[in-house]
């Protein structure tokens, strides 16, 4: 905890903080009530899926650009102008909602101009985070941020429940007011060591140095490929509001206490990390959480059971807040500072890939083979992932510490 007092004392850390929070809060309510809104007007599981596949498209299009972006201009500036976009976008939803629509075209066009916004937004924000902090205070950083972030992801959930019972035009209202409210917080922000900004002109080539830069360095690849393949399959979270209805048969309130579960989960966990954060075997302890993820989401996929339910959703995002806690760590202490966007664009990908497209490969799968089948397998695909990865990434597997992790040096000519 002195540790965790010891980072606060940077003013431009507790900005990012609270812009996150706010930010964050905004986030989960926009996409708890978007994603039960849609099943409930349409009650078809693949609709979910088409929503998670147009939130993903645009970082996978725009990865070459996002990343030279967040390199070549003010991480602060570009930040703060996308997440103006993201509340045009809470607003269209209003005037969706409003108009009592009965297909799911206008929510497609808002989730493709939504998923824009954060492919563009997402590597300049996470490149500010190793800026804001002497680089030996950044895995502090890194906690208090996935401690904030999980905090965000109960409240986000438990409100969107709430506030969905007054209509989702209000959900949806409330999520862009809390977006313009984490804005202005990100202006204010003064790094403690400067950007180094790239230089290069908008090539393909500089474009491509991010891409590049995750092929040749081992530990990077590993690190987030093993979260794009786990968590792809693994991605139970997004079915939730078919779940609830058709496995469960709660109301919309019940709802978003489930879709908070997660969050309580990672809560938990993020105070387990505070009183005793991982310092040692870094790399095995990955591993592990990553299967112990898998195994939760089985258990999800199987059971009748809300308080089942309920504790496995606990359980597995507990062990992907420790995963989460790893991955974000390791990533930007293996990446040079004027690469750090260019591979945090990567990164996106990775990460929207297991998230967005996890969401549709859900979705898919219980079009194709029902709810039970769809999660529980795609959760031991995951623990068979984890497996694999013991086996074909040694780098990771052999991390002791954090202090081993370092950018390559560059090569003599």
């Amino acid at each position: 905890m002195a540790d965790a007092r010891r980072v606060l004392r940077h003013r431009s850390v507790r900005l990012y903080l609270t812009s996150t929070a706010l930010a964050a809060v905004g986030l989960n309510i926009f996409v708890t009530v978007l994603f039960k809104h849609v099943f409930d007007i349409t009650g078809n599981e693949l609709d979910i899926g088409w929503l998670g596949l147009a939130q993903f498209l645009p970082a996978a299009f725009l990865v070459l650009v996002s990343g030279w972006v967040a390199d070549r201009f003010d991480r602060r500036r570009i930040s703060f102008a996308f997440m103006i976009v993201r509340v045009v976008c809470c607003l269209a939803l209003v005037a969706v909602a409003r108009s009592e629509p009965t297909s799911i075209w206008p929510f497609l066009f808002v989730a493709l101009a939504f998923g824009t916004a954060d492919a563009m937004l997402n590597p300049a924000r996470r490149s500010m985070a190793p800026l804001i902090a002497p680089v030996d205070e950044f895995p502090q950083v890194i906690a208090l941020w996935t401690a904030t972030f999980t905090a965000s992801s109960i409240i986000g959930p438990v409100l969107g429940g709430f506030i969905y019972v007054q209509g989702p035009d209000v959900a949806y209202l409330v999520a862009g007011a809390l977006q313009l409210a984490a804005a202005p917080f990100l202006l204010l922000i003064r790094f403690e060591r400067p950007q180094e900004r790239s230089t290069g002109r908008p090539t393909l080539g500089n474009a491509m140095e991010g891409l590049r830069f995750v092929r040749r360095t081992p530990i990077v690849l590993a690190a987030i490929s093993l979260d794009l393949f786990a968590v792809l399959f693994g991605g139970a979270v997004a079915l939730i509001p078919a779940v609830a209805e058709e496995r469960l048969g709660v109301g919309d309130i019940a709802y978003g206490w489930l879709r908070a579960a997660p969050g309580i989960g990672a809560a938990v966990m993020a105070v387990v990390l505070a009183v005793r954060p991982v310092q040692r075997r870094v790399g095995p302890t990955l591993l592990w959480v990553v299967a112990i993820f898998g195994a939760g989401t089985v258990v999800f996929g199987v059971t009748t059971s809300y308080a089942v339910a309920f504790v496995a959703l606990v359980v597995l995002s507990g062990a992907d807040m420790v995963s989460m806690f790893i991955r974000g760590s390791i990533v930007p202490l293996a990446t040079p500072n004027d690469q750090l966007g260019r591979v945090s664009a990567v990164e996106g990908v990775f990460i929207g890939a297991s998230n967005e497209l996890g969401a549709f490969e859900s979705g898919v799968a219980a079009r194709a083979f029902g709810l039970p089948w769809a999660i529980a397998g795609g959760g031991a695909i995951t623990m068979l992932i984890a497996g694999s990865f013991a086996i074909f990434f040694p780098t990771l597997r052999k991390v002791d510490r954090f202090s081993d992790v370092k950018p390559p040096q560059p090569t003599a000519v």
